[in-house]
């Protein structure tokens, strides 16, 4: 490993309690290109990092998405190696994480913090949730990761310049998956090591607020990859709607009672599911077709690089 071919991308936001160690560390490994890209700390977040050797550009706008998008659009190092600033990963474990881009195994590695956590790491409604939101990933791509929000990536040069990132919070993760799914780019994961946040050093994610926007994401970027699972799951809320007044409509019907516009209403949810399931089944067949001509775009520019 040539680790000047490498470039260490901590995105970082008051993270003042670690990221002087986790910055001194990686030196310590032999890695120079460290990057530091900070969402307007108010602590010594960029002092730190800084004082250890680290180059420190600020984001020109706000959440963990921009900053990861900004930092790709500058980066030039063959491979990336991207790690969370709160001191939770072991920075000893990044050669493991870099080995499969760097070996040409992949071109995009994810940690699976699920492997190894240290006691406190999570909590149990954490662990539910993200339990819950890999399984959607699932459905919604046919990959079936252990952990599409980990933190601890490895990238090849490849990989950052095709992704097409629009998500500007904690859902980029999650994103940054999906675009290597939609652009058939190889994916591994191998096991890490996570750890407790330091005392007095507090999250800033939310886990309520923020699971329904990593789950938003993963279902809205469905439309594009898998039709199939994104406009049944409306046509199958609209059918049971429809169902559901339709139960409530006769029953009252029953007790001689008479609720048209309802009736027209149960009708009319019913009608708009079978519609979506058509729909689903058409969108799916352009969307096959899509990939199968981008595959073949992609077959032919690799053998005119190899010439």
């Amino acid at each position: 490993m040539n680790k000047d071919d490498v470039c260490i991308l901590i995105p970082s936001l008051n993270e003042g309690k670690t990221i002087g160690g986790l910055v001194r560390e990686f030196r310590s490994l032999g890695f120079s290109n460290i990057l530091v890209i900070d969402g307007h700390s108010t602590d010594d977040t960029v002092r730190d990092a800084q004082k250890e050797g680290a180059r420190v550009i600020l984001q020109s706008g706000k959440g963990k998405g921009q900053a990861i998008s900004q930092a790709f659009q500058i980066i030039d190092r063959e491979f990336i190696l991207m790690i969370d600033g709160d001191g939770t990963y072991l920075t000893e474990e990044a050669f493991k994480v870099l080995e499969p881009v760097i070996s040409r195994t992949a071109d995009h590695v994810i940690g699976n913090r699920f492997a190894n956590y240290q006691k406190g790491a999570f909590t149990r409604f954490n662990l539910f949730g993200n339990m819950i939101l890999n399984k959607i990933f699932g459905l919604a791509y046919g990959i079936w990761l252990n952990d599409v929000l980990s933190g601890y990536r490895a990238f090849n040069k490849k990989a950052i310049k095709n992704m097409e990132l629009n998500r500007t919070g904690f859902e980029v993760e999650t994103e940054i998956t999906v675009e290597c799914v939609k652009k058939d780019m190889k994916i591994v994961e191998v096991p890490i090591t996570y750890h407790a946040r330091v005392s007095g050093a507090a999250t800033k994610l939310r886990p309520i607020r923020d699971g329904l926007r990593i789950a938003s994401t993963i279902y809205l970027l469905a439309r594009t990859h898998n039709p199939l699972f994104y406009f049944n799951i409306i046509g199958a809320a609209s059918i049971m709607a429809g169902i559901g007044i339709g139960i409530y409509v006769v029953n009252e019907w029953l007790k001689d009672i008479t609720h048209v516009p309802l009736a027209i209403l149960a009708t009319l949810f019913i009608v708009i599911g079978i519609q979506m399931f058509i729909f689903a089944i058409l969108s799916d067949l352009v969307v096959s077709m899509h990939k199968e001509n981008m595959r073949m775009l992609r077959k032919i520019i690799t053998e005119k690089e190899k010439i």
